[in-house]
Order: C-alpha cells, then structure tokens, then sequence
C-alpha cells in the first residue's frame, strides 16, 4: 500500500500541512504532535514523495542541465563531457541532483524548457552552447529561472554565463605563428555564425593585422566542430593555388581532420603545413603527430559555473559574466 501524506495526517489526526512541517523541520509544532507523527511514520514506513517535499520547501534541489540548439553538441563530445563532469562534482557537493532535458523531441512537439522546469520545480538551469539556439532557453531567462550559460551568453537579473577568453585565445596562437617565422596563416571554424567561430575568428583576424599579416580569405574555412568537417574544409584550404604554412581548426576535433586532409594530398605535418586545434581533448597527447593546441581549463569551467549558479539560486542577481584564460600547449603538430 502506497501511503499520502494525507494518509498520515488521518492516521495522526491532525492536517497534511501539519505532517508536511514536521518532516521538513519547521517549527511551530510541539513536541507531543510532532513524536506522534514520527512514530506513525516510522512504524508505517512512510517515505514522503519528491514532490512533497518540493512543494513543502519550495526549493527541490534539481538542476535542469540542457544541451541548446537545434545542432546540439553531443553528449560524448570530449570537451563539453569534462566540463559537465566538472559541473556535475561540484554541484552534487553543494547539495544539487541533476536532471536532464532532452531536445530531441523538441521541434515536433513544441516543447518548452518552461513548462518542464515549472513542472519538477528545479531550483535553476545550466545550458550548454550548441548552434542556431532555440528562443525557449530564451524564455527560460525572460521568466528568471536562475540560469547558467557555459559558451553561451545569457542576460538578466537571474542569468550569467562562463567561457573561455576565445579572442584572447586566438591571439595567442597567431603570436606563435608569428613567432616562428610563420606568416601565411589559414584558419578553420566552426559553422560560421557560431558565437565561438566568431570571437575566435575575431582574435585571429585583429592579431593578423596588427603584426601586419595578409589575410587570404580563401584560407577561412568553416565547418561544424567535428573530424569530418574539419578534412572537407582543409581541402578546400589545399584547392587553393597556394596553400598556407600554418592552419588554427577550432576544435581539436576539426584539426585531426585538417591532418587526414592534409596527408591525403601527399603532404607533411608540420613539415609543409602547421596544425594547432583547440580544446586539448586526451586523443591530442596521443595522435600522430602529438596536437598543439590550446588548452581550455574544463575543471575550472565546470566549478564556477556550478558556485556562480549556486549564488543566483539563493539571490544573489546580476552576476558578471567571467572570461577564463587558456594555455597554449605547443606539442608536434
């Protein structure tokens, strides 16, 4: 027999408001009441719903966790994993559960973020970038559920967002180049109105021109973060008259693919043509050559987006958003 708490109430007789202070610790109840429930509870074996105690408590300890977008990273994908991972540790320390909201069905059934996070009373929501970003994580900011952006810019009273300095890491790869005598630089992105592709093809294109360096519009290339894309655009990059000394692919995934691209057209790597990725996934320690790239600190992401969530969840509004540095990582590539 599945008992209520409004079976207890009876059993005990007094209201269900009543039970539902006594198994939440408010005060207010006296001792004898609040013994005689107990002990009905115990001697039952009475396990109050999850909904109960969020309704009681108006707080559940759920954080919703979306992966954004109509063209959403995958769940596996090795940099976005590490960084959830570290999300995940850190909020499970400060007392949260995590459930996650599928988009899968999204488009079909007109779903809304809203309306399930309305519906398991979750305290606040981290959202992960993906591209062409649906207008309900929007909503989601418009009705202040307190919201986390990580690679996602999000504005309002209850909403902040973490990311990597990508303009500033950018420069640092272009500097590099520089520094060892390389000047005809390409670059590969990913899809070309991404926010990501666009800061940090912003910091390439500022660093180039200001160390006086031609910008050879036919070496921009974009593709989607993925291996595949990353080969199709370097061999568009090598379709070209002349091909570049040097290549920053956006992603450490992209770059693998600008390497298979670039020895299936005879060529060396870096002999002939120079590859820097970014987001030092572990394959960069053991590929063939070992991948330069830059490497964003995923643990860091993971914990402030975790105590900054935490923060807007108990009040504190109008956090800042924080810009973290990277470290380029100079391997064989």
């Amino acid at each position: 027999m599945n008992l209520t708490i409004k079976d207890i109430a009876k059993m005990a007789g007094v209201s269900p408001g009543t039970v539902s202070k006594i198994i939440n610790n408010y005060g207010g109840i006296s001792e004898k009441t609040k013994k005689k429930v107990l002990d009905i509870i115990q001697e039952t074996g009475y396990q109050p719903t999850f909904s109960a105690k969020a309704l009681a408590t108006k707080k559940s300890n759920l954080i919703g966790l979306i992966y954004a977008g109509k063209v959403n990273v995958d769940f596996t994908h090795p940099f976005f994993n590490e960084v959830v991972t570290s999300f995940k540790k850190t909020i499970g320390s400060l007392g949260y559960d995590i459930i996650m909201f599928s988009n899968e069905q999204f488009y079909k059934d007109n779903g809304s973020y809203l309306a399930r996070c309305r519906h398991f009373h979750v305290d606040g929501c981290v959202i992960i970038a993906g591209e062409e970003v649906e207008d309900a994580i929007y909503e989601l900011v418009r009705e202040e559920i307190p919201c986390m952006g990580i690679d996602l810019e999000l504005s309002g009273p209850k909403a902040s967002f973490v990311m990597s300095d990508n303009v500033n890491l950018s420069r640092k790869v272009i500097q590099h180049f520089y520094l060892q005598g390389t000047r005809d630089i390409g670059f590969i992105g990913g899809q070309e109105d991404s926010a990501i592709t666009m800061f940090r093809e912003k910091g390439v294109r500022e660093t180039m021109d200001q160390l006086g360096l031609e910008i050879h519009q036919e070496w921009f290339q974009y593709g989607d973060f993925h291996e595949e894309s990353g080969y199709q655009a370097m061999n568009k990059i090598l379709e070209t008259k002349a091909y570049p000394q040097a290549v920053f692919a956006v992603s450490d995934m992209m770059a693998f693919g600008a390497i298979d691209a670039i020895r299936d057209k005879g060529l060396r790597v870096p002999e002939d043509i120079s590859v820097i990725g970014c987001d030092d996934i572990d394959a960069c320690r053991h590929s063939s050559p070992k991948l330069s790239t830059v490497r964003q600190d995923k643990e860091q992401l993971g914990k402030l987006a975790a105590y900054m969530l935490n923060d807007i969840i108990n009040g504190k509004s109008e956090l800042k958003p924080v810009f973290i540095d990277s470290n380029l990582v100079v391997r064989e590539s």
